[in-house]
């Protein structure tokens, strides 16, 4: 196994300028993939940072719930019919819907996402908002999301400067703004379908928009008492309910916004289409590489024939040479991405960050790439003759 690994690395390294050209075609690859799987993992992360940070155990949304960005609301009467019900503690609903916030400096108005509660039921559990729940419970007074993309303005820059914000905020279906004052900030940050975070309390909500009834409700938060058994109070709520809405746990909710992103919107299948299009590529270009070095040899390869080596041998010189072009290739792959992940996400405010997981998923695809351009380039070999060069 030692003379083999030597033999195979020997082989590459004879020429340093075509291992060298090689690798960096291979690190290519790996830098590649890691954007893809980096926009994709932040595509799931930050579409269903809203649903790990609400506070709740069960939670009630409409059969017609497709994502977070559209608006599928419910009665809200549904809420208090299951408040009798045995282990549930307490309920709380849960107001979203898209308005225009007009910019301090440019005038233009651009969608932000609205999210209105109860000041009193706590719905999120964002660490850094829970010492501004009191402030919610005066009028006009609204909670602005810092990670928010920068075409909003520097509201938060001027809030944490002492300065008082007074923002102007439009209904989709009026061209009279209502103006708010920002109160305090919070962290959530922006998905792919939404630019920025604004929360308010449900009155303030009602006054913004101002043709949606009060009595519908987009999502309802169920807490649950410490020793109710979830799938006890799951199973009978689902009997109770009316058939036009659902109770789910957070896990589903959480799978049901991702089937969302991944089977519906364009832009999931994107993703998933670039993922198989760049490892594709990269198996031809390795091919190509372990090809040009196999046609460059095959006298020495005819040559460890004719001394008896047999083919299985050679086929496992080629698989290490291929495993050692991408190791080379991924390292300086995996440090040109963690820099490409940093300059990503201070541009657009998304979670794109090296992880575990990320670099194991990356390293997995690139021997997976690299063992089957060996398996393709290795059909020459096979049938190489040594009567042919003797």
């Amino acid at each position: 196994m030692i003379i083999n690994i030597s033999l195979a690395w020997l082989q590459l390294a004879r020429q340093k300028a075509r291992f060298f050209i090689a690798s960096t075609g291979i690190a290519f690859i790996a830098v590649l993939m890691f954007i893809q799987v980096g926009f994709q993992d932040a595509l799931y992360t930050s579409a269903t940072q809203l649903h790990n940070n609400l506070k709740g155990d069960l939670f009630i949304i409409s059969t017609q719930y497709q994502s977070l960005t559209f608006n599928q609301s419910f009665p809200r009467w549904y809420l208090y019919q299951i408040l009798g019900c045995e282990g549930i503690e307490s309920v709380n609903p849960l107001y979203m819907q898209f308005a225009k916030l007009k910019n301090l400096t440019s005038g233009i108005k651009f969608p932000i996402h609205v999210l209105g509660f109860e000041p009193n039921g706590a719905i999120l559990k964002l660490p850094d908002i829970q010492e501004n729940y009191r402030l919610l419970q005066l009028p006009n007074i609204v909670l602005f999301d810092s990670k928010s993309r920068p075409q909003f303005g520097p509201i938060s820059h001027d809030f944490e400067e002492g300065k008082p914000v007074i923002l102007e905020i439009f209904n989709y279906t009026s061209s009279i703004g209502y103006k708010v004052k920002v109160g305090g900030l919070f962290s959530l940050g922006p998905s792919f379908g939404v630019d920025g975070n604004l929360i308010v309390s449900a009155s303030t909500f009602f006054q913004i928009f101002q043709g949606r009834s009060a009595r519908n409700v987009d999502i309802g938060s169920i807490n649950l008492k410490p020793d109710a058994n979830h799938q006890e109070v799951l199973a009978i709520l689902s009997a109770k309910l009316p058939k036009d809405v659902i109770v789910i746990t957070r896990e589903d909710f959480i799978n049901l916004e991702k089937n969302y992103w991944t089977l519906r919107a364009p832009i999931g299948f994107v993703f998933q289409l670039m993922v198989t299009m760049v490892f594709v590529v990269g198996v031809v270009v390795v091919y190509q590489i372990l090809y040009s070095n196999i046609a460059s040899h095959l006298a020495e390869y005819a040559t460890l024939k004719a001394m008896g080596f047999k083919n299985k041998y050679l086929l496992i010189l080629v698989f290490q040479q291929a495993l050692i072009l991408g190791s080379f290739g991924y390292i300086p792959g995996f440090a040109i991405s963690i820099g490409l992940y940093d300059v990503a996400q201070s541009v657009t405010n998304l979670p794109i960050s090296m992880s575990v997981d990320k670099a194991a998923i990356v390293l997995f695809f690139i021997i997976l790439m690299c063992l089957a351009s060996g398996l393709i380039s290795t059909k020459k070999l096979r049938n190489v003759d040594p009567a042919d060069f003797f």
